[in-house]
């Protein structure tokens, strides 16, 4: 299933409105209903000292991707906002580049609950590096 031609150009407006996912070198490649996945590219900019990804780069594109997700689901009139959100660091971020992969997990009036899986590719192979777990409010712009 895929999502209305103008829904898919209202998120991926707000997606390129979004200053940090500019900063970070993200891009949003996957839009379907409840679903949205960006990737990121692992720099020495978004690097810890040990030379892994950054956790905060892992929560910044987990958190977008699972908001990207819940947006999906919400009339025009409304946007959201992170109430709050858990992240799971499984392992290093190694590799050439992340991905997040948002899901809505239960969608209702007044929240959404959301995840977020964020794998790090090394040599065409993925490995699981987070586990978000959240939750959405529908605003008004």
């Amino acid at each position: 299933m895929s999502l209305a031609p103008a829904a898919e150009q209202r998120i991926r407006a707000s997606f390129s409105a979004q200053g940090m996912m500019h900063t970070l070198g993200a891009e949003l490649t996957v839009l379907e209903p409840g679903h949205a996945v960006i990737e990121a590219p692992l720099r020495a900019q978004t690097a810890q000292q040990h030379g892994a990804g950054h956790a905060g780069l892992a929560f910044s594109i987990g958190d977008s991707a699972a908001g990207y997700a819940a947006l999906t689901g919400l009339p025009e009139d409304r946007e959201v906002m992170t109430s709050e959100m858990k992240i799971h660091l499984l392992a290093p971020a190694l590799g050439t580049h992340l991905t997040a992969d948002g899901r809505v997990v239960k969608a209702g009036r007044r929240l959404i609950v959301v995840s977020a899986s964020v794998y790090a590719w090394n040599a065409g192979e993925r490995r699981q590096v987070a586990l978000l777990l959240g939750t959405m409010v529908p605003v008004a712009p």
